[in-house]
């Protein structure tokens, strides 16, 4: 999909010691990536972590988490990473990642957590209020990213 079928992206700047000798970002560096702009995305819908495992009385755990690479991003590249939630089921909720160099597309992603009890890690359903948040299919209309 198209950049611009995100409402939110999050920018970030490649760091020297995520790359190898060559300047390309080590692999296991975009999962990094790839949570520091679900962070952001929590943060921006009203619900940041880890502060909303009070407030609704439930967390988050990864159960499946896939990229599928298109092109390398290299040292000192300024990306761009767009989330938004691709489903929300009983208990889970799919998000869908793409990043960004410009307009070349390099990464996409797909990050799966099952909301569960905080105390004992049993699934539990999606509290409502969040799934008001995220809206369909998006989210509410969120700020451009500083």
């Amino acid at each position: 999909m198209p950049k611009s079928d995100f409402q939110f992206l999050h920018r970030l700047r490649v760091r020297w010691s995520e790359a190898d000798m060559q300047g390309i970002v080590f692999n296991g560096h975009y999962l990094t990536y790839a949570d520091v702009a679900l962070t952001e995305y929590w943060r921006a819908i009203g619900y940041p972590y880890p502060s909303s495992i009070e407030r609704l009385g439930v967390d988050w755990l990864v159960v499946k988490a896939t990229l599928e690479y298109h092109a390398p991003a290299r040292y000192d590249d300024e990306l761009e990473i767009g989330v938004r939630v691709g489903r929300v089921g009983n208990s889970s909720i799919r998000f869908l990642l793409e990043m960004y160099r410009g307009e070349t597309h390099l990464i996409d992603g797909e990050i799966i957590y099952v909301t569960v009890d905080p105390s004992t890690h049993a699934p539990v359903r999606v509290p409502q209020a969040l799934r008001q948040a995220f809206g369909l299919p998006e989210g509410p209309t969120l700020p451009p990213p500083t």
